[in-house]
């Protein structure tokens, strides 16, 4: 299901949640629309808001560090693979020209991988032939004959920035994915329909009152709607921008 689907459903519950609220007031005895009873569910809902409030704010929290995380990451590689092609190229364009050409075929492979022009991205996944191909410019490098402290001073920093690649490649596989179980956000939106149960049971029946519900239940669809869309930063309305790769694969064919 798409994060839209996903907020539409969660907001319909939501909503339909106050109306029950609603139509509870009228169909209950009056014994149990007294005023101790309305204070009583009011505590309960005042905790149960504040539960509530605390798992939101930290699921937000948690899925915009692990967004700017993994779009840091994704810069910092962009930057790796420039770096690793400057270092090459400064070693000698036509002693290199192996690696090289290696290099740009794997930064063109992992932007098709994650980047395709049409349909869903999986997340940062663990393509076999891309990561082969990096491995082959690692052992191009090695492969290269120095003829003097210079180039091999160049030859070590280009393994040195290959390696770094290739650690950052795994964490950005073991990373990508979904890092909010499914089974909080039913427990959350299951205390919010609660919540608006309890403000339908207390509230005036007039339009006002529904049309105020039917705009807190949007919002918070609304919310969940971000957490969603920021916990698949590969996928979706707020993917992460293919821009820095894009940008190292124009200085390679420079």
């Amino acid at each position: 299901m798409t994060a839209i689907v996903v907020a539409l459903v969660v907001s319909g519950c939501i909503f339909a949640g106050g109306v029950l609220g609603l139509l509870l007031h009228r169909v209950l005895p009056e014994r149990h629309l007294t005023k101790e009873t309305a204070d009583v569910v009011r505590l309960a809902t005042g905790m149960l808001s504040v539960l509530a409030s605390l798992v939101l704010g930290l699921l937000v929290a948690t899925v915009k560090t692990s967004y700017d995380s993994t779009d840091h990451s994704i810069r910092s590689y962009a930057a790796n693979l420039i770096l690793l092609h400057e270092t090459l190229r400064d070693y000698g364009k036509d002693a290199a020209a192996q690696p090289l050409d290696l290099l740009r075929r794997y930064t063109e492979q992992v932007m098709a991988d994650n980047w395709p022009k049409s349909g869903e991205r999986p997340p940062f996944h663990e393509d076999r032939a891309a990561g082969t191909i990096l491995e082959h410019v690692r052992e191009s490098i090695r492969a290269l004959h120095p003829v003097d402290a210079g180039q091999k001073w160049l030859q070590d920093q280009a393994l040195q920035i290959n390696n770094s690649l290739l650690q950052q490649r795994w964490l950005l596989i073991e990373q990508a994915g979904p890092t909010i179980h499914p089974v909080v956000v039913v427990i959350l939106v299951c205390w919010i329909v609660l919540i608006f149960i309890s403000f339908g049971l207390n509230a005036p029946q007039n339009a006002l009152v529904v049309v105020s519900l039917l705009v807190s239940a949007l919002a918070i669809g609304g919310a969940l709607f971000l957490i969603i869309e920021m916990d698949r930063p590969f996928n979706g309305i707020l993917k992460i921008s293919s821009r820095p790769m894009t940008t190292a694969l124009e200085h390679m064919n420079e």
